[in-house]
């Protein structure tokens, strides 16, 4: 965060100088209001940019075996150019390498899902899905395993069979 808001400021200098050395070489030709405005377009287009390449640039440096599974798009009143093209401003990762199964029970799978956002911390949260249920509960306290992998105490939330986030764990089911 700190790097883009540097980059921001200098996009808006560079911006500042240009027009400013263009204006020099004409003599004075150009508008005084020029300066600031070049100054202040330059930042907004670096903070868009920045924006909407977030999602590609988190995506690239994620560990081998995640998969986006869900992606979150806003659009903001103060934001109008997202009413055009929203932007990504979260996703959930599940990581597939981590994917375990009982064998008594292997349709039902414990999933960690990573959760990452635009301007927050990214979260891992170990999640069970049922495949053949088409559901999902959040492994927190009070939920335990019998002896036989049953699993006991779970809050079940029920999920559509073409949810992205029960695709993604079930994809070998």
């Amino acid at each position: 965060m700190f790097f883009e808001l540097i980059g921001t400021i200098v996009a808006g200098v560079a911006a500042a100088l240009l027009v400013w050395a263009l204006n020099r070489s004409l003599k004075g030709r150009l508008p005084s209001w020029l300066v600031p405005v070049s100054a202040g377009a330059a930042m907004l287009l670096a903070t868009i940019s920045s924006e909407y390449s977030w999602f590609a640039r988190a995506q690239s440096n994620m560990p081998e075996g995640f998969v986006v599974a869900e992606t979150v798009e806003e659009k903001k009143f103060y934001r109008p150019w997202t009413f055009a093209r929203p932007f990504v401003s979260r996703f959930i990762a599940i990581d597939q390498a981590t994917i375990r199964s009982h064998p008594a029970h292997p349709e039902q799978r414990i999933v960690d899902l990573v959760i990452y956002g635009r301007w927050a911390r990214t979260a891992k949260i170990p999640a069970l899905f049922d495949c053949a249920m088409h559901s999902r509960a959040d492994l927190v306290d009070g939920v335990e395993f019998g002896d036989d992998g049953q699993v006991l105490n779970a809050d079940w939330h029920p999920m559509e069979a073409d949810a992205p986030l029960l695709r993604a764990a079930c994809f070998e089911v």
